[in-house]
């Protein structure tokens, strides 16, 4: 709970740095890369799985295990055509206030 301007919020925190999330102009990003599913489920239209990318130095430390435990952020489907790469905007970042602004 974090106080808030109408009382305690419920809310979720998550490290920047320990994450391997980055600082922008406009926000804290997450880089994301999709991988084709291979072998699609029967009746499944996701065409692509969604995971956290790492910088190639984050990469080259971790082990092969490591890489393949990472979690799944998600799935995707691309219709028709070729997929081409997309743009994912930053969440809402805060200030350094105390309060939060809701």
């Amino acid at each position: 709970m974090v106080k808030g301007k109408h009382g305690q919020v419920e809310c979720l925190i998550i490290p920047i740095e320990k994450n391997k999330l980055f600082n922008g102009e406009k926000g804290v990003y997450l880089d994301i890369v999709a991988f084709e599913i291979k072998e699609p489920k029967e009746g499944s239209r996701d065409t692509h799985l969604v995971k956290q990318s790492f910088n190639k130095e984050a990469r080259e430390k971790m082990s092969e295990e490591e890489l393949k435990s990472l979690p799944i952020l998600g799935n995707l489907s691309v219709s028709g055509g070729t997929p081409q790469q997309e743009t994912v905007s930053p969440t809402t970042t805060l200030g350094s206030d105390d309060d939060l602004p809701f």
